[in-house]
């Protein structure tokens, strides 16, 4: 569950009454950050010490109102390479609501650049990490939101510098811990560096005692000592599943074959692209988008549980990372997109709907509403309430696909199929064939083509499985124009675009079906009377032929345990092989380096939810090509690892 920080503004100041401590130095919280993070971590120096392409890691305990980011943001912005990146890693309990913070960083004109970015992308404050990218992919930060000895053990990354932060020890005993200095030294890089405002004994103590060298230095301002350190001693490495890994990050050169011309090869080519990488996107058809990514609305809303289970978690990532896009790429484009707010209605689950409203998350991604509300906020009459999702809405995906493919790092060949792949050793490099040869070169290669990724030897072992869904679109009528947000149950109907609504969509699980059926026309219809017979007939639903209606049919490709797909491939024998040993003991904690065929990753099986889940994961794909700390939790991570279904198999005993 989620709490925003509870605040008092003394003197014009942030103070916390949860913790009655102070935020920042009463003198000047800017020179406080200055002098204690970032002369004692040195980063001036290593700053503008960073070769060319060089990468820097900064790790935080504690963001509070995101000074110390923007401090180090600006710093880097001055004195590092051009084409140098910065990762702040951040994590914090209870984040300041989005006004408290802009109140905040007002104190601070120095940061007003920067700060008017960071609110442009303040995320909304839901449990678990939260990516944002400044400066073109220059400067990225992930915000952890959540109690530091849960986010920070689930981190991947190798910190260069610590910010350790926090309310005073006296006043955040939770927080300064054992269990958090252990964690700092297990995720730091070699010879990293800490500095913090406190020179409490037994932070000193346990610092020194996981590996950092210590020493006391005077503090700012009327604060007579702080503390600083070095990793000297590097801890005894933990135990980590060699099977959930990812190969080093180790290519000759940053250039990629992507296949798949949908939403997920899309935006794996665009994570790419912005990072510097030279990608050729490879598509079957003649254009872009032609599978389930050409329908004419794609929802922006997923249904979640009040559980938290890891598709929900990725659910709420992938939603807020979607709209965060869909805002910078177009704006008030009103074709491509509107954020006009998705309604859940109740159909009979009204006790999972009043677990989600009470299970914490911020009244900006979910509340309840009657009625009466619910009639109010959609422009038309219902005879029940739900769950209101404000910021949800809908995407035109082929506009959302081919602004995604515009970005100058990208060569896009269509009417290309890949039949077969290739790596030479030797020279570090994919070769994709097609009928007629060669199509493309690359020194990775990531398989976006939903259940067409198992077409290749190396991903044969992958369980994909095809679900048909078809779509159906009417005319809209005067009446029906007054719909203002999208209405979803069992299935969907959205406000009209290019004045049609489209609705829909069937799910048929054993059907090669290609094109559009009428009975499914039927279907679709059917669904929309249940889900507001009001709209039914403002539509005239009842003498809408079936037979003549427009739509459209698609294959979404789903896997077993219908979480997506997402990360690098292992040769499925040797794997077999070399953890065989796992299916007499599943307890065993082997150590053997997983069989990785070099260079192959994979993002598919997105299912019905593409439009949230595939843009994510291609960031995910990206950080893990570009060696980045993890977007998403370590557990969760491992939870879309295509290794999943061999360990599994090996696990049960039950060969596929």
């Amino acid at each position: 569950m989620t709490h925003t920080a509870r605040l008092d503004w003394q003197d014009g100041q942030p103070y916390s009454t949860r913790y009655e401590d102070v935020y920042f130095s009463r003198d000047s919280g800017l020179d406080e950050t200055r002098h204690v993070f970032l002369h004692h971590n040195a980063l001036p120096d290593r700053f503008a010490a960073l070769p060319a392409g060089g990468r820097f890691v900064i790790g935080e305990t504690g963001f509070g109102t995101g000074l110390n980011f923007l401090c180090a943001w600006q710093c880097f912005r001055a004195l590092a390479p051009a084409d140098a990146r910065l990762h702040f890693v951040s994590t914090e309990r209870f984040a300041l609501a989005a006004d408290d913070l802009r109140q905040a960083l007002a104190l601070w004109p120095q940061l007003a650049e920067q700060a008017k970015q960071l609110l442009c992308q303040y995320p909304l404050l839901t449990p678990g990490w939260h990516r944002m990218d400044f400066d073109d992919c220059r400067v990225t930060l992930t915000l952890l939101v959540g109690d530091v000895l849960d986010t920070l053990p689930r981190l991947d990354a190798r910190v260069d510098a610590w910010f350790l932060d926090g309310f005073s020890p006296a006043k955040n005993p939770d927080m300064w811990q054992p269990a958090l200095f252990q964690t700092m030294a297990r995720l730091s890089a070699p010879g990293a560096t800490f500095a913090t405002f406190t020179s409490a004994g037994f932070v000193r103590r346990g610092l020194g005692a996981v590996g950092f060298r210590v020493e006391k230095v005077p503090g700012f301002a009327n604060k007579r000592e702080m503390s600083r350190g070095v990793l000297v001693r590097a801890p005894e490495p933990e135990w980590e599943a060699p099977w959930y890994g990812q190969p080093a990050a180790d290519f000759k050169e940053r250039s990629a074959i992507v296949i798949g011309g949908g939403i997920a090869g899309a935006a794996s080519a665009y994570s790419l692209a912005r990072r510097g990488w030279q990608v050729t996107l490879l598509e079957r058809h003649d254009t872009l988008a032609c599978e389930a990514s050409g329908n004419p609305q794609g929802m922006l809303y997923t249904k979640l549980s009040p559980h938290f289970t890891p598709l929900t978690r990725l659910a709420l990532a992938g939603y807020a990372h979607t709209l965060g896009l869909a805002e910078t790429l177009f704006g008030d484009d009103a074709d491509a997109w509107q954020a006009c707010g998705v309604l859940q209605l109740d159909e009979g689950d009204s006790e999972r709907q009043a677990a989600l409203a009470a299970c914490g998350l911020p009244v900006e991604v979910l509340h309840a509403v009657d009625a009466v509300e619910a009639s109010r906020i959609a422009g038309i009459e219902l005879a029940r309430g739900g769950l209101f999702f404000p910021r949800g809405g809908w995407v035109h995906p082929p506009t959302l696909v081919n602004a995604l493919c515009a970005h100058r790092n990208i060569r896009v060949i269509t009417a290309a199929t890949a039949l077969e792949l290739a790596y030479e050793p030797s020279e570090g490099q994919w070769l994709a064939f097609g009928a007629d040869g060669a199509l493309a070169v690359g020194s990775a290669v990531i398989l976006a083509g939903a259940a067409d990724c198992a077409a290749f030897d190396a991903t044969s072992h992958l369980p994909l499985n095809r679900i048909r869904g078809q779509i159906s679109e009417v005319a809209a009528t005067q009446r029906s124009r007054a719909l203002k947000t999208v209405l979803c149950g069992a299935g969907y109907i959205a406000p009209a675009r290019a004045d049609r609504h489209c609705m829909g969509a069937t799910f048929k699980f054993d059907s090669e079906q290609s094109g559009t059926t009428v009975e499914e026309h039927r279907e679709n219809l059917e669904m929309l009377g249940q889900l507001s017979p009001v709209l039914f007939e403002a539509l005239d639903g009842a003498a809408l032929d079936p037979q003549h209606l427009a739509g459209r049919a698609a294959f979404r490709c789903v896997s077993p345990d219908t979480l997506p797909l997402v990360g690098p491939i292992a040769d499925a024998e040797d794997f077999r092989h070399v953890y065989r040993a796992l299916g007499r003991d599943a307890t065993l904690r082997l150590d053997t380096p997983a069989p990785w065929v070099h260079g192959l990753y994979v993002n598919t099986a997105h299912g019905s939810r593409g439009m949230i889940t595939a843009p994510l994961a291609g960031e995910v794909l990206a950080a893990m090509l570009e060696g980045e700390p993890g977007v998403l939790e370590q557990p969760l991570l491992d939870a879309l690892h295509p290794s999943r279904f061999l360990l599994r198999e090996l696990i049960r005993k039950t060969p596929r």
